[in-house]
């Protein structure tokens, strides 16, 4: 079926892509000139300007988080019979990040006026203290794009014909241009027309695939058939590894599920790339009411991709004299290649491509935003010109998606890197940043001592991303059969985590007299740019 899609996948990217840039370069200076008169200033590409209206916030931010990895691992998990429903995470668990991060921190860190998610960081815990916690949240962003583009370039190379390295250079250069030049606006008006790609297109190709494939209850019967507790009932499916504590078996208890779910819902909250959109809504409330919309809908957009999955798993390959995937991961693009008409499957590709661009702006417009407002800023005596803020900026966002790339073509080791990252962010950004907020003793040597608990409980743990036993199993090794690699099933990030962020608040508690905990204090808008 649609041997054109080739050609039809590379014309609708191209239209894509030419239609992103032109949104981003034109609507950021229409607006700007109709409301002002004048050029964007720095403030409009850090936040915005913080004029965000509630619906392009929860644009934006659905956008940022319903990426290329988020659609692509949900069906992976989907498809993959040793995995199935049940270890979909990363839907529900980024939706409900943002429902509490909306619930618990958006409208605090809105009301303070900060410009960046380490400016609470710099408060409490000084300059030098925000320069080592940057270095987390930098590895964080950059990782995440590289293994963003990568899976992007690894699924159309294998589909649409064209080299990985070809795919991910052209995707990367259009996306750092247009986040060079219009920073925030930029990223939220192409978010808008992003996101509604991805909802019409692959609405699209599910009702058609369905047809293809007998109906929705057919497909259903069939999967929940061959899958058993890993996919039984749509909704309770994403959760049914909670059914297996009663199983006598240790390798079915679901710690690591619960451990990886947590993972994803309080280490889905430290990341700038959804502070930016806090700190550029119009109010705390806008913010508040944007990042709970944007869970809604997050949880909401996990149902294309699963359902896409289960169609690939009912399509009968063999009979249409076509290779299913050899590996998991391509289960979505194979879908839209081959399962539906030439032209749906086209506007899906694109829909997957601009979900791609979504999360790769984001990421390091939000990299570079840390960079030029908490590094370079705060390091200067005498505050520097609004024309050099910008300058700093645009050049950063140039050297880490650059980085980015670079990464992302070096396929092989952007994986393990990348789920080893969200760790660290989880165990050391969270609860660095909880402290800050929230507890008013906290200081530096209670900083230092946190993140050195968490990682040592978090290295004791081992590192099954790069096949390292761990050096403790707290009590729960399971040996793997097939491989004989052994790991732990114990939760250890999650009480990695706690014990870090306990650690925090009491040698906080005991150094007062040392080290006296610093107030967090409200920014004051009219003197933003000159506030060092």
């Amino acid at each position: 079926m649609g041997e054109d899609v080739f050609v039809s996948g590379l014309v609708v990217m191209a239209v894509i892509y030419v239609a992103l840039f032109l949104l981003a370069w034109l609507g950021p200076r229409i607006r700007k000139r109709r409301a002002e008169g004048t050029a964007l200033d720095s403030t409009d590409l850090f936040l915005a300007g913080r004029s965000l209206p509630l619906w392009m916030a929860i644009f934006t931010m659905t956008a940022t988080w319903v990426g290329g990895g988020y659609l692509a691992g949900t069906a992976e998990a989907v498809f993959d019979i040793e995995r199935g429903q049940g270890w979909a995470q990363a839907g529900w668990g980024y939706a409900l990040s943002l429902v509490f991060g909306g619930i618990i921190y958006a409208k605090k860190m809105r009301e303070m006026n900060y410009t960046t998610m380490l400016d609470p960081f710099e408060q409490k815990y000084g300059w030098n203290q925000t320069v080592f916690l940057y270095l987390f949240a930098l590895m964080g962003e950059i990782l995440w794009t590289g293994a963003a583009m990568a899976a992007m370039g690894a699924a159309f190379s294998t589909i649409l014909g064209i080299s990985m390295s070809t795919s991910i250079i052209i995707t990367a250069a259009i996306t750092i241009a247009y986040t060079m030049l219009s920073g925030l606006w930029a990223v939220a008006y192409t978010d808008v027309l992003q996101l509604c790609m991805v909802i019409v297109f692959l609405t699209m190709a599910v009702f058609v695939g369905m047809k293809v494939v007998g109906g929705w209850e057919h497909m259903w019967m069939n999967y929940n058939e061959s899958f058993g507790d890993k996919g039984s009932g749509f909704i309770v499916g994403y959760f049914a590894p909670l059914k297996n504590f009663s199983s006598p078996n240790i390798k079915d208890w679901p710690w690591t599920w619960m451990d990886y779910g947590l993972l994803y819902i309080f280490g889905g909250i430290p990341w700038h790339c959804y502070f930016q959109r806090v700190l550029g809504s119009k109010s705390g409330n806008v913010a508040r009411y944007m990042s709970i919309g944007a869970g809604v809908v997050a949880f909401i957009m996990v149902i294309p991709p699963t359902l896409l999955a289960i169609i690939g798993f009912n399509y009968d390959w063999a009979a249409n004299g076509i290779d299913p995937p050899g590996n998991p991961a391509l289960i979505l693009p194979y879908v839209l290649r081959y399962c539906v008409p030439a032209i749906i499957g086209a506007l899906g590709l694109g829909a997957v491509a601009a979900a791609v661009m979504s999360s790769v702006d984001s990421s390091i417009l939000s990299a570079s935003s840390m960079f030029t407002w908490n590094i370079f800023k705060r390091s200067k005596k005498q505050a520097p010109s609004d024309a050099k803020l910008k300058r700093v900026l645009r050049t950063t966002i140039v050297v880490s998606g650059t980085a980015a790339t670079i990464i992302a073509l070096q396929v092989k080791s952007v994986y393990a890197l990348w789920y080893l990252n969200c760790d660290l962010v989880y165990i050391t950004l969270f609860p660095a940043l909880t402290a800050a907020l929230f507890y008013k003793k906290s200081n530096r040597f209670g900083i230092y001592a946190g993140i050195f608990v968490a990682l040592l409980l978090r290295a004791l743990g081992g590192l099954p991303e790069f096949d390292l036993p761990p050096i403790f199993d707290y009590g729960m090794a399971y040996e793997n059969p097939e491989t004989g690699s052994v790991s732990t099933l114990f939760p250890f990030r999650t009480f990695a985590m706690v014990c870090g962020l306990l650690t925090i608040m009491l040698v906080s508690r005991l150094t007062q007299k040392m080290d006296p905990a610093k107030p967090l204090r409200k920014f004051d808008l009219a003197n933003e740019r000159n506030n060092n």
